[in-house]
């Protein structure tokens, strides 16, 4: 039988955010590939092998989870979320450019639920205008660019999502990207933290950015900038869609 890859996103945690054809993709796979908290989320099974590593090793991955499919192999390579925000989608097409023999491999990107989707419906419709994305983690690329990127989307006017906020590693970083939102978008603008967005452990909490703190962000929460238009309505956030 002819191997394949399929991508797969499993969504921001709650089983039932995983789409039916990601279920029906890993119900047909013999090996799913990813890293180890993601992996876990996947269900033991005859003749099924799993194979975690390490999230620093994307490339690496990305190359095994190929490799086992050219030998006729049915993988799955998983990521949170969807796997072309800020995951595995990426990897695996960087790990083909220079492989022409892989490039005839039957490969497929299979969509999920982003956190940011996900942590943005809790809230209500923070991101209902234009909005952008920003992975706030420096392992892949500077600080300095970061800021950059944070300041231009702020003076744009645009809604923002931030993964990766704030971690044991750089427990400094967000507290300069807030200093940045601040004097862009000054003290009233409305700011929205959701960690472990639809898992039993889920907290959302929305304050004014003079009300926000590093402290309220780790890596499991998504950060939500509104745009200037942005407000409350009842116990909601949301962005009109009309024209600013």
């Amino acid at each position: 039988m002819s191997g394949w890859l399929c991508i797969a996103g499993l969504g921001p945690g709650d089983p039932n955010l995983v789409t039916p054809e990601v279920t029906l993709t890993l119900e047909a796979a013999t090996d799913v590939v990813g890293y180890i908290p993601y992996v876990a989320r996947i269900a033991p099974r005859a003749g099924l092998r799993l194979h975690p590593s390490d999230n620093r090793v994307e490339l690496d991955r990305a190359r095994a989870a190929i490799d086992m499919a050219a030998q006729g192999r049915r993988v799955v390579v998983v990521s949170s979320g969807d796997p072309g925000v800020f995951a595995m989608a990426s990897a695996v097409f960087e790990a083909l450019e220079n492989r022409p023999e892989w490039q005839a491999l039957d490969i497929r990107v299979l969509p999920g639920i982003t956190a940011m989707l996900a942590a943005a419906a809790s809230a209500g419709a923070p991101l209902g205008h234009d909005f952008c994305a920003i992975n706030l983690s420096d392992n892949l690329k500077p600080a300095a660019l970061i800021e950059a990127r944070v300041r231009a989307a702020a003076g744009a006017d645009f809604a923002m999502a931030f993964y990766n906020p704030r971690s044991a590693s750089r427990p400094h970083t967000f507290g300069r990207v807030l200093d940045i939102l601040r004097d862009t978008c000054g003290p009233d603008r409305l700011i929205s933290f959701a960690r472990a967005v639809s898992t039993p452990e889920e907290k959302l909490r929305t304050v004014t950015l003079a009300e926000a703190t590093p402290e309220m962000a780790d890596m499991r929460t998504v950060v939500i900038v509104g745009n200037s238009a942005t407000r409350r309505v009842g116990r909601f956030v949301y962005t009109p869609r009309s024209a600013l």
